[in-house]
């Protein structure tokens, strides 16, 4: 069974996630430019998204 193609996207907070390429990516997020199969993304994922804390509070910790 194949899964199809995902995109990698990423919201304001930079928080990551992946999308189905055939569907519309939801407000308040954004494709990266990454796409491929599930798990290539995944792997992209975690190669990229090095800092799990969302973009405000690593701003409001000075970092």
């Amino acid at each position: 069974m194949q899964e199809g193609l995902y995109k990698v996207v990423v919201n304001h907070e930079e928080q990551y996630s992946i999308w189905f390429s055939d569907r519309t990516i939801p407000d308040g997020w954004r494709a990266t430019g990454f796409s491929g199969e599930k798990q290539e993304c995944l792997d992209h994922i975690d190669q990229v998204w090095t800092d799990m804390r969302p973009r405000s509070l690593r701003e409001a910790m000075g970092g």
